[in-house]
């Protein structure tokens, strides 16, 4: 044998026969997410636009998975395990902040070149991105329509359109906690996007004014704070972005592109937590 091959088959006592085992590949199933990329057009900028749209979608589901378990542990009172799935979700909202700085890299001419291969598909039409604004608490029942070619996916956005959100879950665990919530609050229809309620905004100042006594509901509104923040920033990049891209033109999903994505700029998911702030 040659002494090379000796040192190859010994490389720092590093598992090399894996014909019988699982490997990092198939654990993580490699071979379908590296064949997931199909690119239409005969342009090399093509590659980035689908990469980049993939690994946000991946990201979505793992905030989903966090999101989902947060709402449980604050339903059931796990309140520090939820701190830190808000945390986590947060932290991955600011990595999404920074993939724009990758699609930043294309230039309107690029995107021009591949845009006509992408006939009316959007991010738009994301289910993902869907149920996450939904499970904190931005709801429309007329999006649904959007996913009707796929049941499966509009059946979890339906699900989740009456399910209370996270934010839903943390008024009632202020009502639990011995505040003077308003009833209609607390019995709202979970169909319809969270509107400002002067009982939770005087509920979450008293929090602020005495941390030291309401500690943990105090921790939960300031990760609320957190992750929320960092989604705006999220929004914010994303609208920079494509202005930077297509400029004002109209998007691939019908919407007024730019304009669209501002507006979606002044939403306020939990609108007490800020609103309160002036009043401290």
């Amino acid at each position: 044998m040659n002494p090379n091959d000796k040192q190859d088959a010994d490389w720092h006592g590093a598992r090399m026969d894996f014909k019988e085992s699982m490997s990092y590949g198939d654990y993580l199933g490699l071979d379908q997410i590296l064949t997931a990329q199909h690119p239409l057009s005969p342009n090399h900028n093509e590659m980035l636009f689908i990469v980049q749209h993939q690994t946000t979608e991946l990201w979505m589901k793992l905030m989903l998975h966090e999101l989902q378990a947060v709402r449980t542990g604050i339903r059931e009172g796990e309140l520090p395990p939820a701190f830190k799935m808000l945390a986590r979700v947060a932290r991955i909202m600011d990595q999404l902040v920074h993939a724009w700085d990758v699609l930043a890299t294309m230039t309107p001419p690029e995107y021009s070149a591949i845009r006509p291969y992408l006939g009316a598909s959007s991010g738009f039409q994301s289910f993902q991105y869907r149920e996450l604004e939904f499970i904190l608490g931005n709801k429309n029942r007329a999006l649904l329509a959007v996913h009707e070619k796929t049941p499966a996916a509009h059946a979890a956005l339906e699900r989740e359109l009456h399910a209370p959100s996270v934010y839903d879950e943390a008024v009632m665990l202020l009502a639990r906690s011995g505040f003077d919530i308003n009833p209609e609050r607390l019995n709202a229809d979970w169909t319809q996007p969270t509107r400002s309620d002067e009982s939770v905004k005087a509920a979450w100042l008293a929090v602020y004014q005495d941390p030291e006594h309401h500690w943990a509901l105090y921790e939960l509104a300031e990760k609320l704070v957190d992750m929320e923040t960092s989604f705006r920033f999220w929004r914010f990049r994303h609208v920079t972005t494509v202005e930077r891209i297509i400029g004002f033109k109209t998007g691939t999903g019908g919407t007024a592109g730019v304009s669209y994505l501002r507006k979606m700029l002044d939403v306020v998911l939990f609108p007490e937590l800020f609103a309160l702030r002036t009043a401290l």
